[in-house]
């Protein structure tokens, strides 16, 4: 009797730790040229290709990407990967040139943040 309890409550914990594994979120901040709602929808785009990648919001005044995601799923490098595939520069990561190409023209650098 006492083994089909040890290992009853060996099987909670182990489930118990698992849930708690898989609510395991990290935060990053991207520094993009990205810089509106078309830039925004071009990224969702790549995230729905990127495992992992929980949310994320882009603040069009500075650029900023902050990225949710799951780190045992996807990593910054991966994440800055897909930035730059979805033709952005993303940190130290230039944007993909062909993907950029495509863009609309006011998603292109500076556009929206001409003086």
């Amino acid at each position: 009797m006492k083994s089909k309890i040890g290992t009853f409550l060996f099987g909670v914990i182990m489930l118990a730790n698992q849930v708690v594994l898989a609510g395991e979120e990290n935060e990053i901040v991207i520094k993009t040229s990205a810089q509106c709602g078309m830039c925004y929808d071009n990224i969702k785009k790549e995230f729905t290709f990127t495992k992992g990648v929980n949310s994320f919001q882009l603040n069009e005044e500075n650029g900023e990407v902050t990225v949710k995601y799951n780190p045992s799923k996807t990593n910054p490098e991966k994440i800055r990967k897909a930035i730059s595939k979805a033709g952005y520069d993303a940190d130290d990561i230039p944007a993909n040139p062909k993907a950029y190409e495509k863009l609309d023209a006011c998603c292109k650098k500076g556009e929206h943040r001409k003086e």
